[in-house]
């Protein structure tokens, strides 16, 4: 049965519930047949029962008795956002968002939060406050190509370092959005590294943006959302990248629903199918629950392979406008365990078709984890995410001994692979019936790929006849192919206007590309135009600039 990227229905249901600022959206029917490990939610391990198990805190009872070590929180301070990194040394960092508990504005007092660094020597916490770093909020730490640390604040803030313990120094970002969308203040930025020390991020609503060394500047690319195409209120994405793929996490705040995307390449998108987190996610190890409201700004503390091992969240035990100043509610930092993938190689050369007589997926055997001995193999599905989330894809044939490693060999019938797929995944249980899962990349498959994107074109009449002047970016890791861009004109973009030719442009070039229109339009009047950059194998990116106005001569 062949595959294809998730397609989620566009008319979730939608209808007011009794909170406030929230609704209830119905599911697409077919996510009830999602086997366990299928949707994203399922990663979410309990929590460890520790020492700090107390009744005697703030918050509802929703929220207790709980452990007031785990993460950071405080009875005199409000926290939000939290990024995670573990340095060389052992010891577990935090840069997080805070404002005082008895702010006027209660819980509003964010828009004047600062960002502060904590440390701890358990990564489930406590983290413990080190020092201010300067006023600002969703802070997130990356490193940029020349090796120092960043933390991205909103508003075009960040502060750069060469120490994770600091000094730190506030800059401010140039933000070029290339005449495109960007959500005001620039805030709920969230970033990921590539191969050649570039860097990408996803914006608010869903825009891709790049810069070639993650410092100041930075330019939007996406012409458009690649978020789901489904009603809700998107915010707090989280971006990172394994040794597979790229990731994203999108939240839903109204709908209190969040979605999990992957992509090749980072600018093109597939959504896959199941909850990524929803509330009543954190529970102890003796299954007592905590009903925490609201669930946001996801941050995960990643191994050196990518892989994320722990899920850091903001959370509150009521609805936000209900935290008052001081009140018994309150929000703070908390830490969940994450089922960590397994890592696994496909050792095929060529593609999987129907065909393929073995599929060879050799399993590494890790501390803590030996695979001749933990797996349940009767248990293991290999073959498109699409298939395997459903309990469907290939079924295991044999192993073979690979030294402390396993080769797990399956048929090529059914994984459900086509041109489409770009991973493969792998889902199963252990003996102790633990979810076991892994992503591979697939065989003939670029995942370093060149990515065109144009600007509003400018028009100038001439003796010739109207021209148009497009500029065109190469904003992928890979030198690009010659390539085209197309003007259509009109609200459907059903009337061709100028085509001409994009030469070769090396990673982060740019060209101007001249064109002559094959028709005159009036002087000085306004028009709706369409920007087709396209290259070959690649989607074409569109580009619709509601209204441009000609010259008046």
């Amino acid at each position: 049965m062949g595959s294809k990227p998730v397609m989620i229905p566009c008319m979730l249901l939608a209808a007011t519930c009794a909170f406030g600022d929230s609704v209830v959206r119905e599911r697409p029917a077919a996510w009830s047949n999602l086997v366990h490990g299928g949707p994203f939610k399922d990663l979410f391990l309990p929590m460890p029962m520790r020492g700090g198990m107390t009744s005697d805190t703030w918050g509802g009872d929703n929220v207790k008795p709980r452990d007031v070590t785990n993460g950071i929180e405080a009875p005199d301070w409000s926290y939000w956002c939290g990024f995670p990194v573990k340095d060389d040394d052992g010891t577990f960092h935090l840069y997080t968002a805070r404002w005082p508990e008895n702010e006027p504005r209660g819980h509003f007092g964010y828009f004047d939060s600062e960002i502060v660094h904590a440390t701890a020597t358990d990564p489930m916490g406590p983290y413990t406050y080190q020092g201010w770093i300067g006023p600002g909020h969703n802070p997130e730490l990356y490193q940029n190509a020349q090796g120092e640390y960043c933390i991205y604040s909103t508003h075009g803030r960040f502060y750069s370092s060469d120490s994770l313990n600091g000094p730190w120094k506030a800059r401010t970002y140039n933000f070029d959005k290339r005449g495109r969308y960007a959500f005001k203040n620039y805030v709920n930025f969230s970033f990921a590294p590539r191969a050649d020390g570039s860097h990408l991020a996803v914006s608010r609503r869903g825009y891709i943006w790049a810069s070639k060394e993650g410092g100041e500047d930075w330019q939007e690319v996406s012409a458009e959302s690649v978020y789901p195409k489904v009603p809700g209120i998107f915010e707090d994405p989280v971006l990172w990248k394994d040794a597979v793929q790229y990731n994203m996490i999108v939240n839903d705040w109204k709908g209190r629903i969040a979605y999990h995307l992957r992509s090749k390449d980072g600018f093109h998108w597939i959504t896959e199918p199941g909850e990524a987190y929803v509330p009543g996610i954190a529970r102890y190890e003796d299954g007592t629950v905590l009903d925490w409201y609201k669930f946001e700004r996801l941050r995960f503390l990643q191994d050196e392979h990518g892989r994320p091992i722990q899920a850091h969240f903001a959370v509150i035990d009521s609805d936000k406008h209900s935290d008052l100043p001081n009140d018994t509610h309150n929000s703070k930092h908390i830490i969940i365990p994450i089922q960590v993938a397994k890592l696994i190689e496909l050792m095929n050369t060529k593609a999987i078709t129907a065909d393929t007589k073995e599929t060879r997926v050799k399993i590494m055997a890790e501390k803590g984890f030996n695979p001749k001995k933990h797996i349940d193999l009767d248990s293991l599905r290999f073959g498109a995410s699409t298939e395997v989330n459903h309990g469907r894809g290939s079924k295991l044939l044999k192993t073979e001994k690979a030294g402390k490693d396993l080769v797990l060999v399956f048929g090529g019938a059914d994984t459900g692979f086509t041109t489409e797929n770009f991973a493969g995944k792998l889902m199963g249980k252990t003996k102790k019936g633990e979810l076991l899962y892994a992503w591979s990349r697939l065989p003939e498959v670029e995942f370093s790929l060149p990515k065109l994107s144009s600007i509003a074109p400018v028009f100038e009449y001439t003796d010739e006849g109207l021209e148009a002047y497009v500029e065109v970016t190469n904003f992928g890791e890979v030198a690009s192919k010659p390539g085209s861009v197309k003007l259509l004109i009109g609200k459907k973009a059903d009337q061709e206007l100028a085509t001409g030719s994009v030469r070769e442009l090396a990673p982060f070039e740019k060209t101007m590309v001249r064109l002559v229109c094959c028709k005159t339009l009036p002087k000085g009047s306004k028009q709706a135009v369409t920007v087709l950059t396209q290259h070959e194998g690649l989607p074409a990116e569109t580009f619709f600039i509601k209204s441009i106005n000609l010259p008046n001569k």
